[in-house]
């Protein structure tokens, strides 16, 4: 279960995409028009790394997703992964990564992906109450392995449209740009769903 609280962080959220984004080779679209389309949420099992997952979309171009990770401190070796550092007025200072230099978040994705899982539930914290939040995007893994294993460190090369991120237990190919997946290779996936899109649309490839 993913733990939002009633705080203020610098800068926002969609602040961060919209100076990160345009400078990555597969972003497409308007460097001033990135909006949010929705997000979801992976546990970390040991409570520390917040992962969550972006789609957003520049004007009329394609929507796009961009995995981060949360971290109270620095993550060691991972400087090129480093997307901002962050301000939240419940948890301090914040280490914001792309996600796909995160160990945490290739296992979180893996286990998804392969053992047949979904997006973490959400509630909301303020003045000590939890309400549940409705996820704005929703995810399905299609595998259904009992045991993922543990994907120890990780290799990450972009390729054109996607990153490819190679684990010990699979090679994941992440789609930065969602829609055509007629390259896409073949294996377990993730797939989404959300508002405004007319059925699933796949995120992600496990093999």
């Amino acid at each position: 279960m993913a733990l939002l609280h009633a705080a203020s962080i610098r800068p926002t959220k969609i602040e961060m995409l919209r100076a990160w984004a345009p400078t990555q080779p597969w972003f497409t679209g308007d460097d001033e028009g990135l909006e949010q389309v929705g997000a979801y949420r992976f546990d970390d099992p040991d409570g520390e790394v917040g992962i969550e997952t972006f789609l957003v979309r520049s004007g009329e171009g394609p929507v796009l997703q961009i995995p981060v990770t949360y971290r109270g401190e620095a993550l060691a070796g991972a400087d090129e992964w480093l997307i901002t550092e962050m301000e939240h007025t419940v948890l301090g200072h914040r280490w914001v990564y792309d996600a796909c230099g995160d160990p945490v978040y290739a296992a979180a994705l893996a286990t998804t992906i392969l053992g047949g899982g979904s997006e973490a539930s959400v509630e909301r914290e303020a003045d000590g109450v939890r309400t549940p939040v409705e996820p704005s995007v929703r995810v399905r893994g299609s595998g259904s392995s009992d045991d993922v294993g543990s994907v120890g460190l990780v290799d990450v090369r972009d390729r054109d449209a996607a990153t490819l991120v190679v684990t010990s237990v699979a090679e994941i190919e992440v789609l930065r740009v969602v829609g055509d997946d007629s390259w896409a290779m073949g294996g377990e996936t993730l797939t989404g769903t959300w508002d405004g899109h007319d059925g699933p649309a796949l995120l992600a490839v496990a093999r």
